[in-house]
């Protein structure tokens, strides 16, 4: 238990018969407020149940102590990398991803390891010491990441991407010829996937034909979705050595793929929040 820091518990009230702990009704812990932010958080091993650690396969019936955790995060680690923050509050955050660098996972050197040198520390009671990333930008992808700073704004956010309630725009740079605008449904992995795309500006190319200023709105966030999608219908991105023809290839100047914004509802606020990141230079270097 030495690693985490409890911020709630709960004595359940007596019951009219046992009931799994997943079904419990919701509001025994402020912070969380779905069944999936309950799921999420016994699978993370956060939370008790009469001092031992809790799963879905528990049942109470009254009289047992709940307990709520959250993972002190001491032992991660942190970077000096700089960081552009486009904005911040006391419960989340944006982060301009530079393309080239990974958001998370076991090396040194990722995104989520620099946010506490960039962030200021939340006031919260359930402020966290080291900021999460809630979703993930491919390595060569630069652009709007969305950072949740305390452990109910983790959960809630991720609770708004699954229900879909958090609009994505982004931008690339496709090659060959492309029109007007329409929907790409491909399915990825035999699963439904689905892309608006809206073809901004044209211009001729000697090498690619033509390339494209394309605006993206994905509806559903499957692997690579923009990447397979654009590439499925002749268009891939430019840049993009894995779903690119090999002979229109371009190396040295990375994937032209930007995540530009999201749109949603401040969860603890209420306010309607739009961020966006720049183009980068790249971008504006082909349609000014």
């Amino acid at each position: 238990m030495s690693k985490f820091v409890k911020i709630a518990s709960h004595t359940v009230p007596p019951l009219e018969k046992k009931t799994r702990l997943q079904d419990y009704p919701l509001g025994f812990f402020e912070s969380i407020t779905t069944k999936s932010s309950l799921k999420k958080v016994l699978k993370k091993k956060l939370v008790y149940l009469n001092k031992k650690q809790a799963t879905t396969a528990d049942f109470i019936q009254g009289g047992e102590l709940l307990e709520l955790y959250k993972d002190d995060q001491s032992t991660k680690t942190t970077i000096d990398l700089d960081l552009t923050v486009i904005y911040e509050d006391d419960y989340l955050a944006f982060i301009n991803k530079p393309a080239g660098i990974t958001v998370s996972g076991n090396k040194k050197w990722t995104l989520e390891n620099a946010l506490r040198s960039n962030l200021k520390p939340s006031l919260q009671k359930d402020a966290l010491l080291h900021p999460e990333p809630i979703h993930r930008l491919d390595h060569p992808t630069s652009g709007i990441l969305l950072i949740g700073k305390t452990t109910a704004a983790v959960i809630t956010l991720n609770h708004l991407f699954e229900k879909k309630e958090i609009q994505k725009t982004y931008f690339a740079v496709t090659i060959n010829k492309q029109e007007g605008k329409g929907i790409i449904d491909t399915p990825i992995d035999t699963k439904i996937s689905s892309t608006k795309f809206e073809v901004k500006k044209s211009l001729v190319s000697e090498r690619f034909d033509f390339l494209n200023l394309v605006e993206l709105k994905p509806e559903t966030g499957r692997k690579h979705q923009l990447r397979i999608h654009l590439a499925s219908i002749g268009n891939p991105i430019l840049g993009d050595k894995e779903y690119a023809v090999s002979e229109k290839t371009l190396f040295g100047n990375g994937l032209y793929l930007h995540a530009f914004s999201l749109e949603f509802t401040h969860p603890f606020t209420k306010e309607t929040i739009f961020q966006s990141a720049d183009l980068p230079k790249k971008f504006n270097r082909l349609f000014s």
